[in-house]
């Protein structure tokens, strides 16, 4: 929960370099309608790291903030991760400081009872509560290894590595042109010469080589010839019809489709079983507080 708390934060460390102030002293807010708060704070958890105001920062929570904003820095951008110890003191005194100064003034001037920020407090609260609850729901959720082991037995072959096939092609206009091809092909013709000569397909230039291809990548009829077991490497099909015209293919090789361990799937299946349970457990809430509640939706006032 603090996590998301902190990454909601360091949209206002964004506005705060935007803004390019790099010395305190910069913040020089009007002060005509400021009303000076005594700011005082409970307990604190944690090593008091500074104070603004008597407002204490601790090192778990600039640690934290951090941590997010770390989380948050792409993967091809690493130099900007905040790391080393200076660094870390530059954070907290050009924009943890900063932002509380403003966080004060803000509140000196009464922005927190502005009716638009009151909405926009109460419409992040909700949102962080209704996470808080999902967390709560479904965070002892478990997915028992029986249950990994049956969905793997239920469904490994679908859990297969994605089979892709090297094939040629010959395309012709007619059954006949096809049949001519065809005998050919049985007499011992070679399958790249006859579709660069014979084939009317844009493939007819590399000798009719597709490449290697997976299901789908074609149309129905080419896939359950392509992808058929009784198709051998170095094997030639039938004659079948297509949408642009009469097809021809040779396998040329084979790669992929090895079937994995369960013990290499065991996580992925526990992640995505678990995810599912969350769903179901949310899911089944929902249901029991809607028919326990009162809902009303005035579709004919949506414009």
């Amino acid at each position: 929960m603090k996590n998301r708390i902190m990454l909601v934060l360091l949209v206002c460390v964004a506005f705060l370099g935007f803004m390019g102030c790099d010395k305190l002293s910069a913040v020089n807010p009007a002060k005509k309608t400021e009303v000076k708060r005594s700011y005082t704070s409970g307990p604190v958890k944690g090593k008091v790291i500074a104070r603004v105001n008597n407002i204490p920062i601790t090192l778990e929570d600039i640690s934290q903030e951090i941590e997010a904003f770390n989380a948050s820095v792409p993967v091809d951008r690493p130099e900007l991760k905040i790391t080393t110890r200076e660094q870390k003191v530059n954070y907290l005194k050009n924009e943890v400081v900063r932002r509380t100064l403003l966080y004060q003034n803000a509140m000196d001037r009464g922005l927190d009872r502005n009716a638009e920020v009151l909405d926009a407090l109460d419409k992040a609260k909700m949102q962080l509560l209704v996470l808080e609850l999902i967390k709560n729901e479904t965070e002892k959720i478990d997915v028992t290894s029986k249950e990994i082991e049956e969905y793997y037995n239920t469904f490994k072959d679908q859990l297969k590595e994605p089979e892709e096939r090297q094939i040629r092609e010959i395309v012709v206009s007619s059954e006949q042109d096809a049949k001519d091809v065809l005998i050919q092909l049985l007499q011992g013709g070679d399958f790249a010469t006859l579709a660069k000569d014979k084939s009317r397909s844009a493939t007819s230039r590399q000798g009719g080589d597709l490449g290697f291809i997976s299901k789908g990548k074609k149309f129905v009829q080419f896939d359950e010839v392509a992808f058929s077991d009784t198709l051998d490497v170095g094997r030639t099909s039938n004659i079948f019809k297509g949408p642009d015209g009469y097809y021809i293919i040779k396998l040329e090789a084979k790669k992929g489709g090895k079937q994995k361990s369960l013990s290499e799937l065991w996580d992925d299946i526990k992640r995505g079983l678990t995810f599912l349970k969350q769903q179901q457990r949310i899911e089944e809430l929902i249901g029991k507080l809607s028919r326990d509640a009162k809902i009303e939706i005035y579709e004919g006032e949506i414009k």
